[in-house]
């Protein structure tokens, strides 16, 4: 997909000399840093991600000891 964007100048200067350092494509470059910035600042889909694949998770392979020390650790833990 093709878009225009509109950067300042001292943005569009550091990312071009950040392309040729690391012998990216101007696309590329900014493909990865929107993926990244995307990534970051979502988290609800990273936690609904999370949940999905611990419901898919049985429960055979738990370990009392871990799973009471897991759950001592992240009670006492500040989020």
């Amino acid at each position: 997909m093709k878009t225009a964007i509109s950067l300042p100048d001292s943005v569009f200067r550091d990312a071009e000399r950040h392309a040729k350092r690391t012998r990216k494509s101007r696309s590329q470059l900014y493909a990865e840093a929107l993926s990244e910035y995307l990534a970051r600042h979502a988290p609800d889909e990273v936690t609904q991600n999370m949940n999905t694949v611990i419901a898919q998770l049985d429960g055979s392979g738990r370990d009392r000891f871990v799973s009471g020390a897991a759950q001592r650790i992240l009670a006492s833990t500040e989020w």
